[in-house]
C-alpha cells in the first residue's frame, strides 16, 4: 500500500530543489525594538548562514519596493531562489503590499515562504487556486488589523485632546514669525527659498505658512506658462525630434524596477506607458521614447553595472545597453 503525503508537509526542497538559496529578510519599525524573535523563528537558515537582508527602524507604510534592504535582496536573488520571513507584516501592510510583492517575486522566479502563522510551509508565490485563495485571505486579514490598529490610535488621540494635552509636532516658526513670512512674501515679493534661509527651516515649512494664509497663488494670465512656440521654436523643435529619434527598446525587468524610484520624472513617464513583454521566468518593458531618454534610464541604472553589484544586475544592464547603443547607431545611419 503506496502511503500519501499531504503538500503542506512538504519541505521546501521538494518544491524548489536543493540548488536554491534561502534569504532572509527582516524589518523593525523603531530604534528601540530589535530582531530577536525574526531571528529566533529563522534561526535554521541563519546557523547555515543564509544571507540575511534587514530594514532597521523603518515604518510598515514604506512601499516594500521603497525599502533599501528588500531592494538589495531583490537585486541579489536569482531564479529559484526562496524569500524567508518571520512572520507577514514583516514586508507586507496592505492587500496592494502584498499584490504587488507577490508579482514581483512571481516575474523573478523567486520563492516566498513564511516561518510562523497559518501561513508557515507554503510558497505564497504558487499559482495553484488555493494558494491564491490563501493570499487573499492573507492580504485582508492584514488591512483589517492595520485598519484596527489605526482606530485604535485615533480614539486614544480623540481622548487626549479633549482631556486637553497638545499633540503633534512642534510648530517650526511662532506666530510671529508665520505672520512676517507672509508679509514679505506678499508685499515684497520674497522668494520661498530666500524665506527658508533667512528663518533656517526646509522651503516646505515656508510653503504650508504660505497655504495656510492663502498667499501663495497662480499667475492670472496661464497664458504666460504655455505660450504657442513661434515658427522658428517649432522648426527648432522638429531638428531636435530628427536628432534625437522615438525609439522603441526592450528594458529588463530588473532595471524596470529599478528605475521606478529614478528622480527623473521624464523617465518615469515614459516607463508608465510601457508594454510588458513575459520572457519565460522573467520580463521586460517595451518602452517607446526617445533615444535621450533611454540614455537617460541608462545613466540611471549605472548603480547596477558598478563593481561589487549583482551579476544578475550587471547583465540586465549590459542587455539594455547594448539595445541602446545598437538603436543609437541605427539613427545615426538614418536607418
Amino acid at each position: 500500500m503506496i502511503e500519501t503525503v499531504p503538500l503542506l508537509a512538504c519541505g521546501p526542497l521538494a518544491l524548489e530543489g536543493g540548488s536554491t538559496v534561502d534569504r532572509l529578510y527582516m524589518r523593525h519599525s523603531t530604534d528601540k525594538q530589535t530582531n530577536l524573535r525574526q531571528r529566533h523563528h529563522l534561526e535554521p537558515y541563519l546557523v547555515n548562514g543564509a544571507p540575511v537582508y534587514e530594514d532597521p527602524a523603518t515604518s510598515s507604510r514604506l512601499h516594500p519596493r521603497k525599502r533599501p534592504g528588500f531592494q538589495r535582496l531583490l537585486d541579489e536573488a536569482a531564479v529559484g531562489d526562496v524569500v524567508r520571513l518571520a512572520d507577514a507584516a514583516r514586508l507586507f501592510r496592505s492587500v496592494r503590499d502584498v499584490l504587488d510583492v507577490r508579482d514581483i517575486l512571481r516575474r523573478r522566479g523567486l520563492h516566498l515562504r513564511i516561518a510562523s502563522g497559518a501561513w508557515s510551509g507554503m510558497d505564497l508565490t504558487s499559482e495553484d487556486p488555493m494558494t491564491k485563495l490563501f493570499v487573499t485571505m492573507l492580504a485582508g486579514v492584514l488591512e483589517f488589523q492595520r485598519d484596527m490598529i489605526s482606530e485604535n490610535t485615533k480614539d486614544g488621540v480623540a481622548a487626549a485632546r479633549n482631556a486637553g494635552k497638545v499633540l503633534g509636532r512642534p510648530a517650526r516658526l511662532s506666530p510671529e514669525q508665520a505672520a512676517a513670512v507672509v508679509a514679505a512674501h506678499q508685499t515684497q515679493g520674497t522668494a520661498v527659498k530666500a524665506l527658508a534661509r533667512e528663518y533656517g527651516v526646509d522651503p516646505k515649512v515656508i510653503r504650508r505658512v504660505l497655504d495656510s494664509a492663502g498667499a501663495r497663488g497662480v499667475p492670472e494670465d496661464l497664458g504666460e506658462l504655455q505660450e504657442e512656440p513661434g515658427g522658428e521654436e517649432k522648426a527648432g523643435s522638429e531638428s531636435l525630434a530628427a536628432a534625437d529619434p522615438g525609439v522603441s527598446i526592450d528594458v529588463p525587468g530588473l532595471l524596470a524596477e529599478h528605475l521606478q524610484d529614478a528622480a527623473d520624472v521624464v523617465v518615469q513617464d515614459a516607463l508608465r506607458g510601457g508594454r510588458t513583454i513575459r520572457r519565460g521566468q522573467g520580463y521586460s518593458l517595451r518602452v517607446a521614447a526617445p533615444l535621450s531618454i533611454h540614455r537617460a534610464a541608462l545613466e540611471a541604472c549605472a548603480a547596477l553595472a558598478a563593481d561589487g553589484a549583482a551579476p544578475a544586475g550587471r547583465k540586465a544592464y549590459r542587455v539594455y545597453a547594448d539595445r541602446v547603443e545598437a538603436r543609437q547607431s541605427r539613427a545615426a545611419r538614418g536607418q
